[in-house]
């Protein structure tokens, strides 16, 4: 106290170890469920429901060779340079030098540094998600931390070597119905054939993501794209109308190996005017290895981005936009280590009057497609949720909607803002709820989480009279459907 006043304890208080006075565990059956209603609603309508993950990074290949993961450290921090950027992040920040982290240390030696930032994570939510999924995953329910790494670390190990422990396995696991892969229209979808030919009990389904055919500001990049384009295609890509005809065949490609959606990883929308000729100018200048200014830049991004968009709506397929990285800020990290090194951050270009011409454009032609938005920087979720309910038709429900907390924003705070931004200003009940967008296999506890909070806010308004009890019924199928139905009935996979 400020007056410095002593703060009384009852002296049988004092005696007990400070541990034994903590009266709630931490991950148990009732986990973020502050009220009865919410364990009611969780427990009996959510929990067990089947999960439709439409939209990961999980690699189709290891998927089809049912991957076996040599320890915990491989699976959960590092495989060569790619791994969880999340926690590699946390582990900088924590004073962890990068051999630990995408080094030559050993496996061990990288988990044991995991360990001991853990401890510092509190009320991060790695904390929880680490937690989950050694409980969910492992069934290790002892917290992490520098004494208990040793034994977790081999009690999982072993665990892995099992063939319980592989990748389809673990997919099984968690009751995954769906899976939709992130892929290039230059890949040949091979891995997706062989996993449609030798069936495992959960459909892996393609995603279209474009997003190397906007990459124009770097032309040696571009250029050698295009190459890959091109003989994926079979086409001979030497105009801007030979590209989308390009597209276009892998598209349908895509969509007969059971592609239903795009996705698109933008920093801005674009929507400037132009015409075919300035577009064909454009492209060929690049062609040549010239480059363009950052005005005939936005010029071709509007072209290609409404073209794509056509496509999607001519296929029936559901277009996704991930808005809002700012990607590769740190150079001593990227020339190191490369891209998804967990040096990337939220950006704050303005998407509103580009984003609303775009889709004003789309709905005025007849070629809005089912739409999904995600923002990663949360001054966006009122802008994102006004612009998709500028352009619902009434034809599908929920055909434009602002979607989940995506990256730095799939937390317990950030789920919260987007479930309260969505219930303000359009259709929560409509929600086509959570995904993983992780490259992990045990990921899956994710959506356990969200389902908890869902459960907690919606739970809280019942007891708060903000809901009326009355509608239990209502509410429970409210429930169901963002937490499975929804998604179901949406993507119709």
């Amino acid at each position: 106290m400020s007056d410095g006043a002593t703060v009384v304890c009852p002296e049988d208080v004092r005696k007990k170890p400070y541990k034994d006075r903590i009266m709630s565990a931490f991950i148990n059956e009732n986990f973020m469920l502050s009220n009865e209603t919410a364990r009611l609603l969780f427990h009996g309508e959510a929990e067990n429901l089947p999960i439709i993950d439409y939209h990961c990074h999980l690699s189709p290949r290891e998927i089809a060779e049912n991957v076996r993961f040599r320890d915990i450290t491989q699976l959960w921090l590092v495989d060569g340079h790619s791994g969880d950027h999340y926690k590699w992040r946390a582990m900088r920040a924590n004073g962890v030098p990068e051999e630990y982290i995408t080094g030559d240390k050993s496996a061990w030696e990288k988990f044991e540094k995991w360990a001991e930032t853990m401890p510092y994570l509190m009320r991060n939510p790695l904390y929880h998600w680490s937690h989950l999924e050694l409980s969910r995953v492992f069934g290790i329910d002892r917290v992490l931390k520098p004494e208990t790494a040793r034994e977790i670390f081999e009690e999982c190990n072993a665990k892995l070597a099992t063939p319980e422990f592989r990748g389809q396995a673990l997919i099984r696991k968690f009751n995954v119905e769906v899976v939709c892969t992130t892929d290039d229209p230059a890949d040949d979808l091979r891995w997706h054939k062989q996993i449609a030919e030798h069936p495992f009990g959960t459909k892996v389904l393609p995603t279209w993501r474009p997003d190397k055919v906007m990459g124009i500001e770097d032309v040696k990049s571009f250029n050698e794209y295009l190459g890959r384009l091109s003989e994926a295609a079979g086409i001979e890509i030497r105009s801007y109308s030979t590209l989308i005809e390009a597209l276009r065949k892998r598209h349908d490609f895509f969509g007969s190996m059971g592609c239903r959606l795009s996705d698109h990883g933008l920093d801005t929308f674009y929507a400037e005017e132009y015409d075919e000729s300035e577009i064909e100018r454009i492209f060929k200048t690049t062609l040549s290895g010239m480059p363009v200014d950052e005005y005939d830049a936005v010029k071709y991004k509007s072209a290609v981005l409404y073209d794509l968009a056509v496509m999607d709506a001519e296929s029936g397929w559901t277009q996704q936009f991930h808005v809002g990285p700012l990607r590769n800020n740190c150079t001593r990290l990227f020339n190191g280590v490369g891209p998804d090194a967990g040096c990337d951050s939220m950006n704050d270009k303005p998407i509103a009057v580009a984003g609303n011409r775009f889709f004003d454009v789309l709905d005025m032609t007849g070629n809005l497609a089912k739409t999904i938005l995600y923002c990663l920087n949360p001054k966006d979720n009122e802008v994102m949720t006004t612009m998709a309910y500028n352009f619902n038709d009434g034809t599908v429900p929920g055909k434009m909607q602002f979607g989940s907390g995506w990256w730095f924003l799939d937390q317990e705070n950030g789920m919260r803002r987007q479930m309260d931004t969505l219930s303000s200003l359009g259709l929560l009940s409509r929600f086509v709820g959570m995904l993983t967008d992780s490259r992990s296999f045990i990921s899956y506890p994710r959506h356990e989480y969200f389902r908890r909070i869902l459960c907690d806010i919606i739970g809280t308004d019942v007891e708060a009279g903000k809901i009326p009890a009355s509608e239990i019924d209502t509410v429970a199928r409210m429930v169901r459907d963002i937490s499975y139905n929804n998604a179901r009935n949406y993507f119709g996979f």
